[in-house]
């Protein structure tokens, strides 16, 4: 996760990034769904908005509310071609590879884990530390 780390320093420095958070709304939608839900939403708008090479209304394809995803794209810089050239250094231009695409969702998930409050399980061959 170093990867994820320095990008969220980094958006945490931002002003507009940084100011947004998941409402009430989207994290009741985040329990009701679950989070397997949420990550396989991610997973699809990602392939249907961001992902083609001239991804329809670029640039406006991404709601600022409504759905988690859409915020953490917003607060993560994953919500245009553009954005991912500036932040991400993804050109535009070119469709997305799978391998993009996955660490684009798991930025996102990362990021709606950050703001619900989740933490990822520990996977040390010993368990939790006690």
């Amino acid at each position: 996760m170093g990867q994820n780390e320095d990008i969220f320093a980094r958006l945490e420095r931002s002003r507009f990034r940084s100011h947004f958070h998941l409402g009430a709304k989207e994290r009741a939608y985040a329990d009701a769904k679950g989070r397997a839900t949420i990550a396989r939403h991610a997973r699809e708008l990602i392939a249907a908005r961001l992902a083609p090479e001239q991804p329809r209304n670029d640039g406006k394809q991404t709601p600022m509310r409504g759905h988690p995803v859409f915020v953490a794209q917003h607060a993560t810089a994953c919500c245009c071609r553009a954005c991912l050239a500036k932040w991400h250094g993804i050109p535009a231009g070119r469709a997305l590879s799978a391998e993009e695409q996955s660490r684009i969702a798991a930025l996102l998930m990362r990021w709606i884990d950050r703001e619900m409050g989740y933490r990822p399980p520990d996977r040390s061959p010993a368990g939790p530390a006690g």
